[in-house]
């Protein structure tokens, strides 16, 4: 290690170009890491934000919202059976609002209502304003997304191609639903918009999109079976159920590991040509006794030591250039997944180094010393 750090003192500008480029891929992958995450935070927010352990659907879903209609009741029913500790309604419907205090009518805002009990596990907690009100059947909370629109606590949303008007009440903070803002509102009145032509129900009792659960050991197979025409599926998978959720997850991870593929490339072309160039110095190296063995350590050490600095410098660079990012892009690091990316391009990086240094074994010090450079 202390050869190896020394080295790098001395060759300054040809270690400080290598570890540029570490640097600049390490941003690279984090960059694109957080432009996915954002993208799908923007997605599927509001549902990651549940704090629910067992979900209920229509059966033949596959937990997509479009394609879902169950009876409410089953949620008063399974409350406190089955493992089942709390249940909560949830209905889902994409609308089109304005402002009534906007001078222009035409200025209008595509959001997504959720219908939910106030009160229940479900209710986002708001940064500004007041909770649900059990009495106040149309007071919702909306994103702050929509307040920085111009819509604010006390102001009338009028819902296009219909007659509900609804009131703000509170500000959420990071609840989007399909790549739109969410607002949270009653059920009962959801369930007003919703279904308001005659037969949208589908003949069930207090229709809802789906039913959320609540419960460390809830039995889900007992559930489907003392119930008609559902299916239960865990959070993970009504998270993938969302639309568009796991294709653009599944392109993000494609690119991010053909970008980790790439660096691997990258990196060890980059560290076989530094040995290269250096089969003299290691020729007089192995001539006065240093072992293969030592010389490869120095060289790993070396690579572990660059690519730690770099991997890290990337990562402030990341943070600092998510400052200047315009406030609307979909931008979101998540600490444990950029410590996660980081071991991942230090192990890369060493990987490659490790190959790279299996030509030292192939270097013969009387050719390599006569070699003329």
């Amino acid at each position: 290690m202390f050869l190896a750090i020394k080295e790098m003192k001395h060759s300054k500008t040809r270690f400080a170009m290598i570890g540029a480029i570490i640097m600049l891929i390490a941003w690279l992958v984090f960059i694109l890491s957080g432009l996915g995450n954002g993208l799908s935070s923007l997605a599927a927010a509001t549902m990651k934000n549940i704090d629910g352990d067992l979900f209920i659907y229509e059966e033949g879903s596959a937990a997509a919202m479009m394609k879902t209609k169950v009876s409410g009741s089953i949620a008063d029913d399974v409350e406190g059976k089955y493992g089942v500790d709390e249940a909560a309604k949830f209905g889902q419907s994409t609308i089109i609002v304005r402002n009534e205090k906007s001078a222009d009518e035409q200025e209008k805002n595509d959001v997504t209502f959720i219908g939910i009990e106030p009160g229940k596990f479900i209710e986002p907690t708001v940064v500004e304003g007041q909770q649900l009100n059990p009495n106040d059947q149309f007071g919702v909370l909306i994103d702050e997304t929509l307040h920085e629109k111009g819509y604010d606590i006390g102001d009338t949303i009028i819902v296009t191609s219909s007659n509900l008007e609804l009131k703000v009440i509170g500000y959420t903070k990071g609840e989007t639903f399909n790549h739109l803002p969410t607002i949270f509102g009653h059920v009962e009145t959801w369930q007003s918009y919703a279904f308001a032509a005659p037969g949208a129900d589908n003949g069930l009792v207090d229709p809802v999109s789906m039913i959320a659960l609540q419960g460390a050991n809830i039995d889900g197979e007992q559930i489907e079976k003392n119930y008609n025409l559902i299916e239960t599926f865990t959070k993970s998978e009504a998270i993938m159920g969302m639309p568009g959720y796991k294709e653009e997850s599944g392109t993000i991870y494609m690119m991010l590991a053909f970008l980790f593929a790439i660096s691997a490339v990258i990196i060890a072309v980059f560290f076989y040509v530094f040995i290269l160039q250096k089969t003299q110095q290691f020729g007089v190296m192995k001539a006065i006794g240093a072992s293969d063995r030592f010389i490869k350590n120095s060289i790993i050490s070396q690579v572990f030591v660059l690519s730690l600095v770099s991997i890290i410098a990337g990562i402030i660079l990341t943070y600092l250039t998510a400052l200047v990012f315009p406030e609307g892009m979909p931008f979101s690091l998540d600490f444990k997944m950029v410590i996660l990316y980081a071991v991942v391009l230090l192990i890369v990086s060493v990987l490659g180094s490790v190959i790279s240094a299996r030509r030292v074994s192939k270097i013969d010090p009387l050719t390599a010393i006569g070699r003329v450079e």
